[in-house]
């Protein structure tokens, strides 16, 4: 029959309508900025640099290896590796920028880090009237402390701390056993 769905459709929505005084749940529309639906935890946005201690700088996770800056297919990620005072490249990147007007959130920074040190975060107000130097965020803008890695994604940020810590002890195991073994006290002779 002509008109049939159009029926129904009116018929959910009166449905809707009416049960929104009754129950909150059926709002679908929300007061945003006043009022902010919490976000699943698979939302993801733009990258940030995870830092374990009180310390961001020195803390970070990042090594300066620069694959999520070969890797990232915009290539919106600009490292530059410390150099100790012989100009040998440090551990740690002496600029790690992100310019996020070019990022596509991809993800792909994230799955090819071997330290863990890059997520995606899920801060989405980032919107400024200047186009350039607002939207380049520095290493210091960048770096966040793992609980709040923890607070946003804490399926996958358990999971990594577990991997890290196994790593870390495998790695001990091995040091001690590639480390020489103190000589046995000789017997003492009558």
């Amino acid at each position: 029959m002509l008109g049939t769905g159009l029926i129904k459709g009116l018929t959910v929505t009166a449905k809707n309508f009416v049960g929104s005084f009754h129950d909150p749940a059926r709002f679908v529309t929300t007061q945003y900025p006043e009022e902010r639906t919490t976000l699943p935890e698979s939302f993801r946005n733009f990258p940030f640099l995870v830092h374990d201690g009180d310390q961001a700088i020195d803390g970070l996770r990042c090594v300066a290896c620069k694959i999520c800056e070969n890797e990232c297919p915009p290539q919106c990620i600009y490292i530059i590796p410390e150099r100790d005072e012989r100009g040998r490249p440090a551990k740690k990147p002496r600029v790690f920028d992100i310019d996020v007007s070019v990022c596509m959130s991809c993800q792909i920074c994230v799955e090819v880090c071997p330290f863990d040190a890059i997520k995606m975060d899920q801060q989405y107000e980032i919107a400024t009237p200047e186009r350039f130097a607002s939207l380049l965020l520095h290493r210091e803008q960048l770096a966040k402390p793992n609980a709040y890695f923890h607070q946003i994604h804490p399926t996958e940020a358990a999971e990594v701390d577990a991997r890290l810590a196994a790593m870390k002890r495998a790695a001990e195991e091995k040091k001690a056993a590639a480390a020489p073994k103190p000589p046995a006290p000789s017997a003492p002779t009558v």
